[in-house]
């Protein structure tokens, strides 16, 4: 009995070993994440509610696991949503995987200075940041970017 449990241990630290040296490969390359899509679901008085399309895209052999998001939205020095989720998937090797993920966000509160963003008609800079955790007995965290310019006057009907 001891030496069946001696032998069990042995194997299961082999296979970790094994696993650990697939993660010091240099052929592993860093996982990508866009933003491919934000939809607006609802927008009432005191909250608004955006799905996040994120899509990871994981050039690598190994299934990549994927724990938990954080995410920030800034407009302008505002921050309109911040959340952690938690996701539990995974991306098969060489392969992409998109995820929706819901954002909720109260306008209202913001609502002078979005007034004197709007009304001072310069376009307004928007910004996401995203921490993607990912990988079971290894570790690892994706980062996410992504910033740009909406221009008020787009949105109005002519």
């Amino acid at each position: 009995m001891i030496a069946a449990s001696r032998l069990l241990l042995l194997s299961l630290m082999l296979s970790l070993l094994a696993g650990c040296a697939i993660w010091g490969d240099d052929d592993w390359r860093e996982p990508e994440m866009h933003l491919d899509k934000v939809e607006t679901t609802k927008a009432r008085l005191l909250q608004q509610e955006f799905v996040l399309h994120l899509r990871i895209d994981n050039p690598n052999d190994s299934r990549l696991f994927i724990r938990n998001l954080s995410y920030s939205v800034w407009l302008d020095d505002l921050l309109l949503a911040q959340e952690d989720v938690s996701l539990w998937r995974s991306v098969g090797g060489h392969a992409r995987r998109t995820f929706k993920i819901t954002a909720r966000t109260n306008l209202w509160q913001h609502l002078k200075p979005l007034a004197k963003l709007l009304k001072s008609g310069q376009p307004l800079r928007y910004r996401l940041q995203g921490e993607l955790a990912t990988g079971l007995i290894v570790h690892q965290d994706l980062h996410l970017s992504r910033s740009g310019e909406i221009i008020p006057g787009d949105f109005l009907p002519e």
